[in-house]
């Protein structure tokens, strides 16, 4: 079981295709006049107008259903199917037609409801892409549908539009990203194929925030192609690529750059140097002592002594503020 979100601006020319299919089939129909194509049309577009600044305000999705499972696809569990997918992603109070289609060997059928509801209210579509992931991987187990085999079973070829081009891109990626180890290998390798790739920036600066590849008209995000396709996940796995001497290459340069830890040592003190270095602390200290020891050797002056002090005292004497009324 597989959906598929679109939205768009006109009833017309989204009821005409569901309903255009000679084999189409109606299941069930709620809040529309369903007597023609017209009146369906119609009634879509009237409510619609209960919220005009709404720009889209068509729902569609198609939801299709694996081949193993055709057996089990009656009208009634197809449409039971089909209402719990539109509960589950909170399509309610709203108008929609459930139409079957049976012009593939895939059993699907087509949604399409009014994304404005009857109360004048916006249908919210946030989120609406994971949401639809995650309720189809609910109403499988459930039902114990079967699980597709993935993208490379799909068959490219009975693809149309962007659909189309979108397994191209993912085709030539999955193909060329193992032969590559960089950027620049991966883009030129891309560009034979007529893909391009953009990158998004963050902000005002150079640091890549996500990818793009583009072919054609067309341009998708590296996450919606492949969830392993995003910017993140390529850059792991380019650089897992690269080989072992280069790497090591890499790390020998960034090792040349990096200073050595290792702290030079301080020289050794000689004898000599040993004792003017007590001699010059011993006197430090009795320096710092003052008069507290007085020790004085054996030529001392007193008159010189005296003199010494005094001046001392008065290079630290501070001068004083004079006090009055300034003129």
């Amino acid at each position: 079981m597989i959906g598929k979100i679109v939205k768009g601006r006109s009833f017309k020319g989204c009821v005409s295709y569901v309903l255009g299919d000679k084999e189409a089939k109606i299941l069930v129909s709620e809040g529309v006049l369903d007597t023609d194509t017209k009146s369906i049309i119609n009634s879509f577009y009237m409510q619609s107008l209960l919220n005009p600044k709404l720009f889209k305000c068509v729902g569609h999705i198609p939801l299709a259903f694996s081949l193993d499972d055709k057996q089990r696809m009656t009208d009634h569990f197809m449409e039971r199917l089909a209402k719990e997918y539109m509960k589950e992603m909170k399509i309610e109070n709203t108008q929609y037609i459930i139409v079957r289609h049976s012009n593939t060997n895939h059993p699907h059928c087509h949604i399409v409801f009014n994304r404005v509801d009857n109360d004048g209210k916006t249908i919210s579509d946030k989120n609406d892409r994971y949401r639809n992931e995650k309720v189809c991987k609910l109403l499988k187990d459930k039902y114990n549908l079967t699980y597709g085999k993935g993208k490379d079973k799909v068959n490219v070829q009975k693809l149309r539009g962007a659909e189309q081009t979108k397994y191209e891109i993912y085709h030539a990626i999955k193909g060329i990203l193992p032969k590559t180890n960089s950027w620049q290998q991966f883009e030129n390798a891309l560009k034979q194929q007529e893909i391009s790739i953009e990158y998004k920036l963050k902000g005002q600066t150079d640091e890549v925030q996500g990818v793009s590849f583009k072919k054609g008209e067309h341009s998708f995000k590296g996450s919606d192609v492949d969830r392993m396709f995003s910017y993140g996940k390529l850059n792991l796995q380019l650089s897992e690529h690269k080989p072992v001497q280069e790497e090591r290459q890499e790390d020998r340069q960034q090792n040349k750059y990096q200073p050595s830890l290792q702290q030079a040592e301080p020289p050794k003190e000689t004898e000599s140097s040993v004792a003017e270095n007590i001699a010059s602390a011993v006197g430090n200290a009795l320096s710092a002592a003052g008069g507290l020891f007085n020790i004085q050797p054996a030529n001392h002056d007193e008159n010189q002594a005296e003199y010494l002090s005094q001046q001392a005292l008065k290079k630290k004497k501070k001068p004083q503020k004079r006090r009055g009324i300034r003129r």
